[in-house]
């Protein structure tokens, strides 16, 4: 059954002191079931930005916005929810990557389909919204979570060791020289044309997703540049993953997430698509409530540690949010599946998905932020980024 995803974005940086900003805490403070409310002007924020972007945000200004949520100094300052009926919305719609309500074609009604309400852009009814890409920064962060456990051993070591249940026997020679670090940097040397291409046959990653096996489809691509040396936006390298994950701990990502990730931190609900072979959707495939996913951001913000217990090991942060790939956008350079920028010396990490999705990071003015969106019917809409970071940094 044809399968199509998108991939979308992801962004990451450094921690200042909560000190330094008004109304904030000297110990940071930390959610419970849910995050404790603030007013934007008792954490050292103005109303009225936010205030213009909820009337914008009502007036479709920027398409289809489904929550927005920011978190200051560990409070949270706005938490708005758009109520939207994807159903309407979806009618009749098709194209490449699905269709949507009243949908006959038998085909395409898996979870997958990125038009029909039963899975985009809430996961069947619940309220969690799908990530698109910001999930690879979530298996970023997993990654990091057995890096610290032990049951990865380094992040410059060859990965292919990882995939002894696959045949290998015909890669190209220099992938065997490419390590966990390249993939996590988008480096590993594999041709790709996801970003270049339009969302068809042409397309890698809709080849990718056609595949039955996505790990070995990866694995089979041509090389194109040797490791460590060409920045290229490849899914499939966020796919494999899921596959050194299960490799190393003997268990599947999302068991694997919610035990020494999610729990601890406080999520008590989310979904992760699985691929034909069983292995979670590392490139597109969790979907969180935007609160939940604040928590993420939250995490990074505070160094890895959650009220006390650490949870990322003490240099993740920090080697997440470096600029190992320079210049690989406009305004954007890359981490370890985080989008890194700055923004009149503010730097900025981001995790960026499909549809409008958006968790942000800020660490100077002690600050997360979240959008879920699902901007994908073709309808015009601004870009929300600017004006949510010009409230944010006001």
């Amino acid at each position: 059954m044809p399968r199509t995803s998108i991939a979308a974005l992801a962004v990451v940086a450094s921690i200042a002191g909560a000190d330094a900003l008004p109304g904030a805490q000297q110990a940071p403070v930390f959610p419970g079931t849910a995050w404790e409310t603030a007013t934007p002007e008792s954490q050292g924020l103005t109303s009225a930005p936010f205030d213009a972007l909820d009337e914008e945000i009502r007036k479709d200004v920027y398409g289809y916005v489904d929550h927005l949520v920011v978190v200051r100094g560990g409070r949270a300052v706005v938490n708005r929810q758009y109520a939207r009926d994807y159903r309407t919305v979806s009618r009749g719609r098709t194209s490449a990557i699905g269709c949507g309500e009243g949908c006959t074609d038998a085909s395409k009604m898996h979870e997958f389909n990125y038009f029909h309400p039963n899975w985009h852009p809430y996961y069947q009814g619940r309220d969690v919204h799908t990530l698109q890409s910001v999930t690879k920064s979530i298996a970023s962060t997993a990654i990091g979570i057995a890096l610290g456990r032990g049951d990865i051993k380094a992040l410059d070591a060859p990965f292919l060791p990882y995939f002894r249940d696959k045949d290998v026997s015909r890669v190209d020679a220099r992938l065997h020289r490419a390590t966990l670090a390249d993939l996590l940097t988008m480096r590993s040397g594999i041709e790709w044309h996801e970003q270049d291409r339009p969302l068809d046959e042409t397309n890698t990653t809709v080849q990718l997703e056609w595949s039955r096996d996505w790990i070995q489809f990866t694995l089979n691509q041509p090389m194109d540049a040797d490791p460590g040396t060409k920045w290229v936006y490849n899914s499939g390298g966020s796919q494999l993953l899921s596959g050194i994950i299960r490799a190393a701990t003997g268990r599947f990502i999302d068991d694997y997430a919610n035990e020494f990730l999610f729990r601890p931190i406080g999520i008590r609900d989310f979904s992760w698509k699985k691929t034909p072979t069983g292995h979670p959707d590392t490139e597109g495939g969790l979907y969180l409530a935007a609160p939940d996913l604040a928590r993420i951001g939250y995490l990074y913000l505070r160094d890895g540690m959650w009220n006390g217990r650490r949870i990322l090991p003490a240099s993740w942060v920090k080697n997440a949010t470096t600029r190992h790939a320079k210049a690989i956008a406009p305004n954007w350079d890359y981490g370890f599946q985080w989008w890194l920028t700055s923004r009149n010396g503010v730097d900025i990490w981001a995790g960026r998905g499909f549809g409008g999705q958006l968790l942000i990071v800020i660490p100077a003015r002690d600050t997360v932020a979240v959008v879920n969106a699902w901007n994908v019917f073709g309808n015009k809409a601004q870009n929300i980024l600017a004006p949510l970071l010009a409230a944010v940094l006001n």
